[in-house]
């Protein structure tokens, strides 16, 4: 490929096809971009996407055949992170849309639960995922490629120049570095370490420079990843078999032939797997101190948890496919930075395993990390204005949480160039909106992981109705055209007037919507009773039913998020956190240490959490009521 690589857009195709060689570059490459974006992985994709919407942009990447692949699991969405790529694909995104196209399983978690927590889970086919991303971006018109290694970056007068380690200086009004585990990473198998972004793939040498030069604080991040073992090498009958839903789900409401093809499996732990690693914990470079790096806390690796919670007998492990045509499979849950000795004997311990052959072994990578409270909520340093980070380099974790910030700091980073109006994504928007102000405000102190956890409303913010909330946003951001919009807004119309025949039909004195709001009712019994549901697809049921069912909940949680937002600037003056005992104790010495003036401020307090809120109002109308009554 050559050093600039013009994609080709297919005009006759509803999918772009790969790009071909494209026309000649001239002069070397285009004199300035709007927008130029350094990495290929999940949240630079995003970011060159959605500024190609609004003019010329770059990919900046030592190896192209690289773009979008998935160095860990493969699979797009579950708890808290299908909500961000709902709302990612509603936004213009790419990520949903890619993941239905090489969707081999899906399956909706908590399906038992409530629709606030119910969660998407795709399994793709590892390989074609990262082609069909592939396609998408080298078959942009508006896309150009280049290929190389940021070494500087340097203000000009324009904006800034990127200068690659061969000397070449590339001018773009403004910069996207998705850098993700690149910088300055070093991946770990036991005591031994390599220079690497992951495994096999060089590192970024240099990008940590330019931004300690303009004074960011950076920080040392670490994950891992688990072994790939041979398919063959496996018996799947001594596992335990999870199909996928008999009716594929997917991001774009149709997810691709395939979604159905495969099963995962699980499998488990046993004392002997316990056992070796105790044994052995010396030779984990974590425990030996070799690694300086904070890991994650809520996807540990498997010496942690065998550490951490030595009271549990076993710990539960998925087997994923890598694809049908793979000859791999993931074993997630099993990530170790172990040497690769160890892991052929810790892999045999497990049921189904015991003639495994480990085709890729696991490893830790340990890489620089910017800090995200010197952003802004548009993923802008405030230190470099006109340069945005997104992805792993803000301290994140997940392919999700790096594709919605990649989009973010993509359409601000053009938007700048082009002198727009900047837009923000609110915490009461939805998921990205949390992850943001999480960031920008609260920071993270290990990689950050979305959880249904973290977001206070989330019963107004489902997966189902993130069209809803997010499609005219996308479109005042210029990602999503007017067509989209007015095909989301006849849904919602649908929707509500078939809500309205319910309301106005009665069977044995009860309307059909009093009928739904029955715990036993489903909307197939009111097809049978006579009502007319067939104005609506299967989405459009989904949205029927909740809003039917939910009704009084959800306007329960609308009042107390108004109420919240009036209270915002609620003062705290005076009072004594350390003697709130309401609060958690987290939240006693967080608060107590930075004494934030309003509400709205210990609100972005780290470790202060939504119930702590609700115990600091309670406090202070019960320290109210006797002033009111003199």
């Amino acid at each position: 490929m050559s050093d600039v690589s013009p994609g080709l857009a297919a005009a006759s195709s509803p999918l772009p096809s790969p790009a071909g060689p494209g026309r000649a570059p001239t002069g070397g490459a285009r004199e300035v971009w709007n927008v130029l974006v350094i990495g290929g992985g999940h949240a630079g994709i995003e970011a060159v996407w959605a500024a190609a919407r609004l003019g010329p942009v770059a990919l900046l990447v030592s190896n192209p055949a690289t773009i979008g692949r998935m160095p860990c699991n493969p699979a797009v969405g579950g708890p808290g992170k299908s909500q961000l790529v709902f709302e990612l694909h509603a936004l213009g995104g790419l990520m949903g849309r890619v993941a239905d196209d090489t969707a081999i399983h899906t399956r909706v978690l908590n399906a038992s639960k409530g629709p606030a927590v119910q969660s998407l889970r795709v399994q793709n086919e590892r390989d074609v995922y990262a082609e069909r991303a592939q396609d998408y971006v080298l078959g942009h018109a508006g896309i150009d490629v280049l290929r190389g290694e940021a070494a500087d970056l340097e203000p000009d007068g324009q904006g800034w120049c990127v200068v690659t380690t061969d000397g070449r200086r590339f001018r773009a009004r403004s910069v996207v570095i998705a850098a993700g585990t690149f910088m300055r990473g070093v991946t770990w198998y036991g005591r031994s370490s390599r220079l690497e972004g992951r495994q096999g793939e060089p590192p970024a040498r240099f990008l940590s420079s330019p931004l300690a030069r303009h004074g960011h604080r950076l920080k040392r991040y670490k994950t891992g990843t688990p072994p790939r073992v041979r398919a063959d090498s496996v018996d799947f009958a001594a596992l335990l078999e999870l199909p996928a839903d008999p009716r594929p789900r997917g991001f774009t409401g149709s997810p691709g032939p395939r979604a159905a093809s495969m099963p995962t499996w699980q499998t488990h732990t046993t004392p002997e797997t316990h056992r070796l690693i105790q044994e052995n914990l010396h030779e984990s470079p974590m425990y030996a101190g070799d690694i300086e790096g904070l890991g994650p806390r809520y996807c540990p690796s498997i010496e942690d948890k065998i550490v951490r919670f030595a009271h549990h007998d076993r710990h539960l492990l998925f087997v994923e496919p890598d694809g049908i045509g793979t000859s791999e499979v993931y074993l997630q849950g099993f990530s170790s930075s172990l040497p690769p000795r160890l892991q052929d004997e810790l892999v045999r311990t497990l049921p189904g395993f015991e003639r495994a052959v480990i085709q890729r072994y696991a490893y830790a990578v340990e890489y620089d990390v910017v800090d995200s409270t010197e952003l802004t909520l548009n993923l802008e340093s405030r230190l470099m204005p006109g340069v945005f980070t997104a992805g792993q380099v803000n301290g994140t974790s997940g392919y999700e949480e790096a594709a919605a910030q990649g989009l973010v700091a993509g359409v601000a980073a053009a938007r700048r160039a082009l002198g727009l109006e900047e837009l923000h994504i609110p915490r009461a928007s939805g998921y990205i909106g949390v992850l943001l102000d999480d960031l920008v405000f609260k920071g993270s102190d290990e990689p950050y992981r979305m959880m249904t956890s973290r977001v206070e409303h989330r019963l107004l913010v489902r997966q189902d109705n993130a069209d809803e909330r997010m499609v005219g946003l996308g479109n005042r951001l210029g990602l999503v055209d007017d067509d989209e919009v007015e095909r989301v807004r006849r849904k919602y119309e649908r929707v509500r007037d078939v809500r309205a025949s319910l309301a106005g039909r009665r069977v044995d004195g009860v309307t059909g919507e009093a009928l739904l709001r029955r715990p036993d009712v489903r909307l197939d019994d009111l097809v049978a009773l006579g009502f007319d549901l067939s104005p609506l697809n299967d989405a459009e049921r989904e949205a029927l039913e909740i809003a039917v069912k939910y009704e009084g909940y959800i306007e329960r949680t609308r009042r107390q998020l108004d109420a919240e937002a009036a209270a915002a600037g609620t003062s705290l003056e005076g009072v004594d956190f350390a003697l709130v005992t309401s609060l958690s104790l987290e939240a006693r010495e967080k608060l107590s240490r930075s004494c934030p003036a309003t509400l709205a401020q210990a609100s972005r307090v780290p470790g202060v959490r939504h119930s702590d809120l609700t115990a600091l109002l309670v406090h202070l109308r019960a320290r109210q009521t006797p002033q009111a009554s003199d």
